[in-house]
């Protein structure tokens, strides 16, 4: 069961979309400089569609994209809440942030719009540093498109 500890409005985290960024508990990835450090462990409120719908009732009109922040350690239930939203909310855009280097086999891409893939590594940056190691792809006709780059201002 995916837990959340918070959700925020954000503008930095995709390009071109308001984003209500939903930060998932339970991060097994435990990134060296991590900033999320209160996700690493287990509480928070459950994240299903009633706390989705919450969540939204009040952002409609603003939110483009919703984002999954982690979840790592339940890659099936990111992409079922994910397929629930795409039914749900089809004109909402749905991006997953994953510290994982590879995407897991468990995840169809055609539930997602954006996908994140990379540990933060300290030395080589978040997206926004040229030499980060982190991915942020655009999903298109069920394929990965890197768009990394327009961080890169």
């Amino acid at each position: 069961m995916l837990r959340y500890i918070d959700t925020d409005i954000v503008f930095q985290e995709l390009p071109d979309e308001v984003t209500l960024a939903v930060n998932l508990s339970g991060c097994p990835c435990r990134c060296p400089g991590c900033h999320s450090k209160h996700l690493w462990g287990d509480g928070g409120e459950v994240l299903d569609g009633k706390a989705v719908e919450c969540m939204l009732e009040h952002q409609r009109q603003e939110v483009t994209c919703l984002s999954l922040m982690g979840g790592d350690a339940q890659p099936q239930e990111v992409n079922n809440l994910a397929g629930w939203l795409r039914e749900h909310h089809p004109r909402l855009k749905i991006a997953w942030w994953s510290g994982r280097t590879l995407l897991s086999p468990q995840v169809s891409l055609s539930n997602f719009d954006y996908i994140k893939l990379g540990p933060y590594l300290q030395h080589l940056g978040p997206l926004k540093s040229p030499r980060t190691n982190q991915r942020l792809y655009r999903v298109v006709d069920g394929h990965l498109h890197d768009i990394t780059s327009r961080f890169w201002r």
